[in-house]
């Protein structure tokens, strides 16, 4: 059965990934706003929110990310620029950390800024189903959303399209 759900996952990735649908009422995502202190992401047009999604955070939520391994979420301006079927989160889109900022930052404390920040699903694991995370801040400092939300976000978002992470 997980075989069965996770090709069927890959067969939508697939199909979705080859076109951006436009999001409700025909407008089409510009941006992605997270504002990590309400835990929600949202999708905009034109300044306009047109769709709300709850988010689950690095596991030290408060402050934007420092360095490698410090379990937190980055704050600031950034793209989302690529895209890939994740066997361990279902479907998984980059965040371009480290901006400059974040490296300048970096560089003046001399840690390493870290990398791979995603905006991707929920594990598919028998063991921790899915309502399991579910209001949890349980990753690296990635942003996580339930697997039929990321769905959405994933053919709603193009790559190349600005996303704004605010305290």
């Amino acid at each position: 059965m997980r075989w069965l759900i996770a090709t069927f996952c890959l067969l939508l990735a697939g199909l979705t990934q080859a076109s951006v649908m436009p999001a409700p009422e025909g407008k089409i995502v510009d941006k992605v706003l997270v504002v990590k202190s309400e835990r929600k992401l949202h999708l905009l047009s034109r300044g306009e929110t047109v769709k709300t999604y709850r988010v689950s955070l690095g596991k030290q939520p408060r402050g934007p990310k420092r360095q490698e391994g410090d379990h937190r979420t980055p704050e600031g301006l950034y793209w989302i620029d690529w895209r890939k079927t994740s066997d361990k989160y279902n479907l998984s889109m980059h965040i371009s950390y480290p901006n400059v900022s974040d490296l300048a930052q970096a560089r003046a404390d001399g840690v390493t800024p870290g990398s791979m920040i995603m905006l991707h699903g929920t594990p598919l694991d028998v063991e921790y189903p899915e309502w399991y995370f579910q209001g949890l801040d349980w990753t690296e400092g990635c942003i996580a959303l339930k697997n039929s939300d990321m769905s959405e976000v994933w053919s709603l978002v193009k790559d190349g399209t600005l996303i704004e992470i605010r305290p």
